[in-house]
C-alpha cells in the first residue's frame, strides 16, 4: 500500500455499545497497519460466527492487542507485508484466521495463520474455511484424537462447525452420528456423509444412540450445547470415551451425576480457540495445509455455504445466525 492508502479510512462494521444486532453500524475507521510477522489483507469476504454474536452482546471481549472489530476469518488479497514476513507475497489470494477485525475492507492477520485459497474455491467459500476447520482440527483430531473406526457424535450437525466435523470425521474413517433440529437439516447432513442423523425435536438421542450401538455408546463427542446435554453425553459415551466442550448454548450444567464420569473413566475437556497462542494456531495451520487442503482441492471435503450477505446487511446476517435456521456458513461479502 502507498502512504496515502495507509492514511485513508476504510469501511467497517462497528458496535454502538453491546446488545442485539441493532448495535451494529457501518462506519469509517483507520486502515490497520501490519506489525512484525503480520500481513495486511484486502478483504473480499468474512465469515459470521457464533463468537461474533457473543462479542456483540458484550460477553466475549477480544484478546489483548486484537482489533475491537468483529470478524474471526476472512478471505482476500495480501496488500502489505509486515517486517520479517517471507512466507507470503503481495497479491497472493489467501484465507486467514484472525484475532478480530474481519468485518472491514482491510484486516491484519499473523502471517503464520494465513493459508492460500484452496484451488477451485470461490473467495466466499474460502472465507468460511478458517474458523470451522481450525476449530474442528484442534478439538476433534488434536485434542480428542479421533481415530479411524471410532464412533463420533457431533451436536448441531448443520452448523458451520457441524458440517465441517461430519465431513472430516467421515473422510478419516469414523462412523458419524449427529443431532439436528429439522428434517431439512437432517437431509443436508446425510448428504455430507453422516451415518446416523437424529432430529432432537422428535427423537430422544440418548435412547436412539443406545439402540444403534447396543448400549456400547460412542467413543468421541464434540458438543457446543452444554446445559442438560452434558449428562446426556456422559450416558451415550462409550467406556473411556472422550468429550470436548466448545460452547454452552444451553447455559451451564448445574446438576450432573459425576458417578457416570467415574464409572466409565470418561475424559471431558473443553477449549476456545481465540485465546490460544499464535504458535499453537501456526501448528494448526501447518496441519491443515498438509492434511486437509488436498481434501478441499479435490472436493472430498467442501465448505457448505448457507447465505452470502453484503456487509451492509450485517444485521440481517447476525439475526440469521441467532435464529439458528442456517445450514453451513454465513458469509459477508465485503469487496
Amino acid at each position: 500500500m502507498t502512504t496515502d492508502d495507509r492514511a485513508a479510512k476504510m469501511k467497517a462494521v462497528v458496535m454502538n455499545g453491546a446488545g442485539g444486532s441493532e448495535v451494529l453500524e457501518i462506519s469509517k475507521v483507520d486502515v490497520p497497519r501490519p506489525g512484525v510477522g503480520e500481513v495486511l489483507i484486502k478483504v473480499h469476504a468474512a465469515g459470521v460466527n457464533r463468537p461474533d454474536v457473543i462479542q456483540r452482546m458484550g460477553s466475549y471481549p477480544p484478546p489483548p492487542g486484537a482489533s475491537p472489530l468483529l470478524g474471526l476469518e476472512v478471505s482476500g488479497e495480501i496488500v502489505e507485508l509486515g517486517e520479517g514476513v517471507a512466507s507470503h507475497s503481495l497479491g497472493e489470494q489467501v484465507c486467514a484466521l484472525t484475532p478480530g477485525g474481519g468485518y472491514a475492507q482491510y484486516c491484519v492477520a499473523p502471517a503464520a495463520h494465513v493459508l492460500p485459497v484452496p484451488a477451485g474455491m470461490s473467495m466466499e467459500e474460502a472465507a468460511g474455511v478458517p474458523e470451522a476447520f481450525y476449530t474442528v482440527w484442534s478439538n476433534v483430531f488434536d485434542r480428542l484424537g479421533l481415530r479411524s473406526g471410532e464412533k463420533f457424535l457431533v451436536h448441531g450437525g448443520s452448523s458451520g462447525i457441524g458440517t465441517t466435523a461430519i465431513q472430516l470425521a467421515k473422510v478419516f474413517g469414523a462412523e458419524v452420528f449427529t443431532t439436528v433440529g429439522s428434517e431439512e437439516k437432517a437431509h443436508a447432513v446425510r448428504q455430507l456423509g453422516a451415518d446416523y442423523v437424529i432430529n432432537y425435536h422428535t427423537t430422544d438421542f440418548v435412547k436412539e444412540i443406545g439402540n444403534i450401538t447396543a448400549k456400547q455408546g460412542v467413543e468421541v463427542i464434540l458438543d457446543m450445547v452444554g446445559g442438560d446435554y452434558v449428562e446426556k453425553n456422559w450416558i451415550v459415551a462409550a467406556v473411556e470415551g472422550r468429550i470436548c466442550q466448545i460452547a454452552t448454548l444451553h447455559g451451564p450444567s448445574e446438576n450432573v451425576n459425576f458417578s457416570r464420569l467415574m464409572m466409565k473413566r470418561l475424559t471431558h475437556t473443553g477449549s476456545t480457540l481465540r485465546p490460544r497462542t499464535n504458535a499453537y494456531k501456526a501448528q494448526l495451520a501447518k496441519a491443515l495445509r498438509e492434511k486437509v487442503w488436498p481434501l478441499l482441492e479435490t472436493n472430498r471435503v467442501r465448505v457448505v455455504l448457507d447465505k452470502v450477505f453484503d456487509i451492509n446487511d450485517v444485521k440481517v446476517a447476525h439475526d440469521r445466525m441467532e435464529g439458528s435456521a442456517h445450514i453451513g456458513k454465513i458469509i459477508l461479502r465485503v469487496a
